[in-house]
């Protein structure tokens, strides 16, 4: 399925030019497993073969970008924080309070999550949608997106530029840098949940531990009291 659609963007691009680019990463950005690796190299070799401008397809690959970010950024909002307490306190592992310290750790290191989060496979772009629920300030959200995009989309239409027929190498070298993320982020997920089962059973053996406690003193108050 994503081979039909990488095609079906190609022919885009060679359709309608730098303003394919656009949609392609818009797309990219809303549906993260279409590759951004691919289409902008492409583009890159594209412009040395003067079937579009380089700076053309950079601008539009931002503004591309940026509009899908808009999108995510939006349903975070749309979904909102007290409706994610609300999931998380009908979640076995996860408390309303564990969605407060994640909001109060993006509220410390949010500005910093989005400008790297736009160079990094797989996060780029599902950090917009904590920021939309965080409700980040709208128009520091899009400066730091266009920063983080711009860079993103300028190194990979320059190196398909610098590569030519070989754009294709930038896609084989980013596959392999995101199998090492993505590897990283199940080995977090396993720690993470490992340490909320380990927390949960905690928490119950101390709840079971003073419930025995109360019933003992429930026991010894009632006991009738021996004559003097």
């Amino acid at each position: 399925m994503i081979t039909s659609v990488v095609d079906w963007i190609v022919h885009l691009m060679e359709a309608i030019g730098a303003p394919g680019v656009g949609i392609a990463i818009l797309i990219e950005t809303v549906f993260p497993p279409i590759p951004s690796e691919v289409v902008l190299p492409l583009a890159g070799f594209s412009a040395t073969q003067g079937h579009m401008s380089a700076l053309a397809a950079f601008l539009c690959a931002t503004a591309g970008s940026v509009t899908g970010a808009w999108l995510l950024y939006w349903l975070g909002a749309a979904f909102g924080a007290d409706r994610l307490r609300a999931i998380a306190d009908r979640i076995w592992l996860v408390e309303g309070q564990d969605v407060d310290r994640a909001l109060h750790w993006f509220n410390r290191f949010g500005d910093i999550a989005i400008l790297i989060g736009r160079v990094i496979p797989g996060i780029r772009s599902l950090i917009s949608i904590p920021a939309g629920v965080d409700r980040m300030n709208l128009a520091k959200f899009t400066l730091l997106t266009t920063l983080g995009s711009s860079v993103w989309n300028a190194v990979l239409i320059w190196l398909g530029w610098l590569l030519g027929d070989n754009y294709h190498r930038v896609s084989d070298t980013i596959d392999d840098f995101s199998t090492v993320i993505y590897s990283l982020i199940i080995l977090a997920v396993i720690i993470c949940v490992f340490y909320l089962v380990r927390r949960d059973r905690k928490r119950k053996a101390e709840k079971m531990a003073r419930a025995a406690c109360a019933t003992d003193a429930d026991t010894t108050s009632a006991r009738p009291t021996p004559p003097a």
